[in-house]
């Protein structure tokens, strides 16, 4: 399974703030991949379904769902969607802040560099937060996309320093 898949599809996309980056050691650590069940061909062509609760860590990044299916093309990884509710995502960035995703399905393409995230989610870190019905993220190019559909789009973005706090009466 190609380890940037998650680590890079997870979360170094997720604000609107860009310049928050994943913590880019996570790529180069071992993953885990735990679930109650798992059926399907991890080489080839194919799909493999994990359920019965799935957890995927790698380094500081684990991603929590009740079911995933791994899509794979000539033996690499083409395609994952992560689902339940709410599929929970985190991961340490470089800087040292975290950040914490759900939504109620996650699907990362390879092929395209995007993460799409379906239903209800919400992207928090100490910049900020973003919530709606549906993100896409380009890894790539750095391009979101949410709302447009109807929904509403909710962005709060912190500011870089907070106010100081007011002086305490004697």
């Amino acid at each position: 399974m190609n380890r940037a898949l998650l680590a890079s599809a997870a979360l170094l996309l997720l604000l609107p703030v860009a310049d928050v980056v994943a913590k880019s050691s996570d790529r180069n650590q071992a993953m885990t991949i735990d679930s109650g069940s798992q059926s399907g061909n991890m080489e080839g062509n194919g799909k493999t379904v994990l359920g019965g609760g799935v957890v995927v860590t790698q380094g500081t990044l684990e991603i929590r769902s009740a079911a995933a299916e791994i899509y794979m093309a000539d033996g690499e990884v083409s395609r994952s969607v992560f689902t339940g509710k709410q599929v929970k995502m985190k991961q340490q960035m470089d800087d040292g802040t975290w950040m914490d995703a759900q939504a109620d399905r996650v699907e990362y393409d390879m092929k395209t560099e995007t993460i799409t995230f379906i239903g209800n989610y919400t992207v928090k870190s100490d910049r900020g937060s973003n919530s709606g019905q549906r993100m896409v993220y380009n890894t790539k190019s750095g391009n979101m996309q949410s709302g447009g559909d109807g929904t509403r789009v909710r962005t709060v973005i912190q500011p870089k320093t907070p106010p100081a706090a007011a002086p305490q009466g004697r």
